[in-house]
């Protein structure tokens, strides 16, 4: 069953307030949506809303953590990435270990218009040396990302769905901090894929097999540190590379994987993504208008595999 992966969020930071007191939480008026009051219904001493003030948030969770709380901050993704300057030197200069959660992000968030579409926060986040940037792709991922953020020791943005996804793993999946978690073997070509897109991009994959493409598919929950290793490998394996996001092809994964082949293994490559702003319209129809869902993707991937 699809399930948004802020939903999945907000129930393990709940499960994990009981093991972790030093673990606060704070919200900017969005709890509802981002999920965080799963944790303020158990903990209320150790949640604090905001109201809609990003940039105060940011700096009292800084402080928090610099008195050995563990922080998440959490507001849709747009609106706290937004107030980038102070989380660059409140979090990323002192390095304090606090987590930023960015929820609705990409157009799949629907009707709300491009104003509540993070499309560009990946490509900021990730210009901070020290600031890990996950995105997970489903249910157990998120919760396994959670677990392991509640003891990772320095800064971390967690990107999540507010459309519900599909499950791509199964009950054996471990998290592995920085490295790449291939779904699908092939020898054609490897799709680099992350977040809301996975199972599109795994769905694309299945129907180009019946077009005698082999197509590996390779889940990239962790945009940054990128794991450099698995990224070239799999370059040198296929000889044809494709990123595809819910995110600006600018910056983001398309970038982070074009930054790493341009200095270690130049190879051919097309980025599926973002490349305009984004509209209003239901997620399924934003997803089709923008290339984004299985065919899309498939009609994109065989277009270039067929001039490349």
């Amino acid at each position: 069953m699809a399930k948004a992966t802020r939903v999945s969020f907000g129930e393990e930071l709940a499960e994990l307030g009981a093991s972790h007191p030093e673990l606060v939480v704070f919200d900017a008026d969005l709890s509802k949506s981002t999920q965080s009051q799963m944790f303020a219904e158990r903990y209320p001493a150790r949640f604090y809303e905001m109201g809609i003030q990003e940039h105060n948030m940011i700096g009292a969770a800084a402080g928090m953590a610099l008195s050995g709380k563990k922080p998440f901050i959490c507001s849709f993704s747009t609106f706290v990435v937004g107030r980038f300057e102070v989380i660059r030197m409140s979090i990323g200069y002192t390095d304090t270990p606090v987590t930023i959660v960015g929820t609705h992000c990409g157009v799949a968030i629907g009707e709300d218009g491009y104003s509540q579409m993070a499309l560009e926060d990946i490509a900021l986040m990730r210009t901070l040396p020290n600031m890990a940037v996950i995105q997970p792709a489903d249910d157990r991922e998120t919760k396994a990302a959670v677990r392991f953020l509640a003891t990772y020791d320095q800064p971390a943005f967690l990107r999540l769905t507010r459309q519900g996804v599909e499950e791509v793993h199964d009950e054996s999946y471990e998290f592995r901090f920085g490295k790449a978690d291939t779904l699908k073997d092939g020898t054609d070509a490897v799709m680099f894929t992350t977040g809301g897109v996975v199972m599109h991009s795994l769905k694309a994959a299945e129907q180009l097999e019946q077009k005698g493409l082999s197509i590996r598919v390779v889940n990239i929950h962790t945009i940054a540190p990128l794991d450099v290793d698995a990224v070239v490998q799999a370059a040198k394996e296929t000889g044809r590379v494709i990123t595809v996001e819910d995110h600006s092809v600018i910056g983001g994964l398309g970038g982070a994987v074009a930054e790493v082949l341009g200095e270690h293994h130049p190879t051919r490559m097309k980025r599926i993504g973002m490349q305009s702003y984004g509209r209003s319209g239901s997620p399924t129809d934003l997803y089709r208008h923008f290339g984004l869902d299985a065919d899309g993707i498939r009609d994109q991937v065989e277009s270039f595999l067929h001039t490349s």
